[in-house]
């Protein structure tokens, strides 16, 4: 067991190809950033976190790790990523990545992570801080949130859906253009998930059946067509840049399509309460019918996967940033 620990330490401490692992975008990433915000998309609470080291209920989307921490893991850089924005944010780990995800527009997040790059500058002076930002792997997730809820629930229709996926992949690209900008040479670019298959929308739009809803998935599949041809562009416009699509639509997809060849047998309902409707606050101690073993449930909250699927889904991603950036 020593052995086993010693080797795991050192694996930490000798991955200087991608010294940090730092994450923008929305809560499928998110470590904790909306604590202290005033959001009801917040989860620091009972049941979340119940598999979470100590039990805790940490403001992640899960009941254990997110993909964020699972990549970090699995990439030998650290075993969780902090939220930048929470109180008790050790000046140790500005070196090895934070997460800036959240319910905050990515403008802000962006402006915090300005302020990072000072703090980091504090600790390992500015030549160190621009090694950590050219060398480190920064993950961005966007258009989960602008499709599942802007054009999906709240049905903003200003936009046919080919204008708007155009629009957001653009937004997208602006993004990144602008953390290349300030020295970023690493980004690996999530695709959304499948959103017409989480349980929300399932019960939102699958009709009688709660079948997954398919114009919420053409809707992800198009958006995610439009970015991995515009990572192809920016690739080709920035130099030294590696910029990877990353897709997670399909891992997880196959996930709820076949949940028992993985050992899960529920995938259409999550694991909180009824598992058709409940996230955030409407997931809580005080909601009956949380299932006993989440293990069994692709989907830990009705928008999120549990840390299981998650560790699944994280295998092939591991595989290709893997080979991507080290």
């Amino acid at each position: 067991m020593y052995r086993i620990v010693a080797s795991r330490k050192r694996q930490l401490r000798e991955n200087e190809k991608v010294p940090a692992l730092i994450a923008f975008g929305d809560s499928i990433l998110d470590t904790g950033n909306n604590n202290n915000l005033i959001s009801l998309a917040k989860c620091n609470f009972p049941p979340y976190g119940k598999d979470f080291i100590g039990g805790k209920p940490t403001g992640r989307f899960s009941d254990g790790k997110v993909l964020t921490d699972l990549l970090a893991e699995g990439l030998g850089i650290k075993e969780t990523v902090p939220a930048y924005l929470d109180p008790n944010l050790q000046s140790k780990d500005l070196a090895t990545g934070v997460c800036f995800a959240s319910a905050i527009p990515i403008s802000g997040q962006l402006k915090n992570f300005k302020e990072y790059i000072g703090k980091l500058k504090g600790v390992v002076g500015e030549e160190g801080a621009n090694k950590v930002i050219s060398k480190s792997l920064f993950l961005l997730s966007a258009g989960n949130n602008d499709l599942g809820i802007n054009y999906s629930v709240l049905r903003v229709k200003k936009y046919d859906i080919s204008t708007y996926t155009s629009m957001l992949v653009s937004w997208t690209s602006t993004i990144i253009k602008d953390l290349y900008g300030v020295g970023v040479r690493k980004i690996a670019i999530f695709s959304t998930t499948p959103v017409g298959c989480l349980p929300i929308f399932r019960t939102l739009h699958g009709g009688l059946m709660r079948s997954c809803a398919d114009d919420d998935n053409k809707a992800a599949e198009l958006f995610n067509s439009k970015l991995l041809a515009e990572v192809k562009n920016l690739n080709s416009s920035l130099p030294q840049a590696k910029i990877v699509y990353v897709d997670f639509y399909n891992p997880l997809l196959y996930l709820i399509s076949n949940p028992v060849k993985s050992g899960f047998s529920v995938s259409d309902r999550s694991c909180c309460s009824t598992g058709t409707v409940e996230t955030a606050i409407l997931c809580n101690k005080k909601t009956p019918f949380t299932c006993a073993n989440v293990s069994k449930f692709v989907f830990w909250d009705s928008v999120h996967p549990s840390e299981r699927a998650c560790r699944i889904t994280a295998a092939p991603i591991l595989q290709d940033l893997k080979k991507n950036f080290l």
